[in-house]
């Protein structure tokens, strides 16, 4: 498997701050990404976003999405959190940790320090034709073995 799909966002670096206004103290919107480098046979893309600094046994899920065209090379902001969003026809949304369908921004506990989200995306080599409201776990089980490459945006936050 290859890691060389590259995932940027307008309103974050890599290794950059999130802006309030994409987690739980501001308006807890999705953030616009895009991808590039997706190779050749991707039949459809899948999102997760996690915190593994979440002082929680597992990392916090923060969005579970896909079912994504391969031919979309961007997600927009404020992508509705419902289980099938029409911004992005195919595409199903999963169950963050709250457990809500959907985007879920950062909002660790205050004083914890900095937190890392981890915005990965994978290129599949089928369509798996999923139902909406798969969990983290759910989506990785019916991706193994269909995983052509990923890539990773990491931002920051702190409270």
């Amino acid at each position: 498997m290859n890691t060389d799909i590259t995932v940027r966002s307008s309103a974050f670096d890599n290794g950059g701050e999130i802006p309030m206004k994409y987690t739980g103290d501001g308006k807890d919107i999705s953030p616009p990404l895009s991808v590039a480098n997706i190779p050749d046979g991707t039949m459809e893309l899948a999102l997760i976003c996690d915190d593994p600094d979440a002082p929680t046994p597992k990392p916090w899920v923060h969005w579970v999405i896909y079912g994504i065209p391969a031919s979309l090379r961007e997600l927009p902001e404020n992508i509705p959190t419902t289980g099938k969003p029409t911004e992005i026809p195919g595409a199903m949304q999963g169950k963050n940790s709250w457990p809500k369908i959907g985007y879920g921004g950062p909002y660790p506990p205050k004083g914890h320090g900095v937190h890392h989200y981890y915005f990965r995306v994978y290129a599949l080599d089928k369509h798996l034709n999923l139902r909406a409201g798969l969990t983290k776990e759910e989506l990785l089980l019916a991706m193994k073995g269909h995983i052509l490459s990923q890539g990773l945006l990491m931002g920051t936050y702190q409270r």
